[in-house]
């Protein structure tokens, strides 16, 4: 009896306050009482409607996604021995462009990274470590570039696309 009472009270509140909400619309609020042994789904659905409860619609917001921004600062020094400063400058400038390119991929897509030691009579003879990285980046931007010292400095950034970024996570 206490379920019947319950149900009963809280579906009349809920198109109580839906009626409240939308004082332009009138409600009949019909009260519906549901035995202890019977079929609640039958009794329910022959005296309440779906479309009856609505009252107004309710304004969703749409999925709006922002972008993924992921920076990385990529580094390269001036080779010494050159013709010019000029060509200093593009040398480090290029290789610090590599050096963003190459960590915005191991961000994006993770590193592969291979070892292996020889050991002889119990000791390290050789060690290497090898690392891999295999990505496709494009549409980087430049943020920023500052050359002090033979060294120089490219901030570079790339917004990615929320799905294309689970279908990049996903493919790992």
């Amino acid at each position: 009896m206490r379920k019947t009472l319950l149900l009963s009270a809280l579906l009349s509140s809920f198109l109580l306050a839906q009626e409240a909400a939308d004082t332009n619309t009138q409600q009949t609020v019909q009260h519906v009482l549901v035995a202890p042994n019977s079929n609640i789904d039958q009794e329910v659905s022959s005296h309440v409607c779906p479309h009856d409860m609505q009252g107004s619609k309710l304004k969703m917001k749409k999925n709006t996604y922002k972008q993924i921004r992921i920076n990385a600062i990529g580094q390269g020094v001036a080779p010494s021995m050159t013709s010019s400063p000029a060509q200093a400058y593009a040398l480090a400038k290029r290789a610090a462009i590599a050096d963003a390119y190459r960590l915005l991929a191991e961000k994006i897509k993770g590193v592969r990274i291979e070892g292996s030691d020889k050991i002889k009579n119990m000791m390290v003879m050789r060690s290497e470590v090898r690392t891999f990285v295999d990505a496709v980046i494009a549409e980087a931007e430049i943020i920023e570039t500052v050359f002090k010292d033979g060294l120089c400095e490219v901030e570079m950034e790339l917004s990615i696309d929320p799905k294309q970024w689970h279908s990049i996570l996903a493919s790992r």
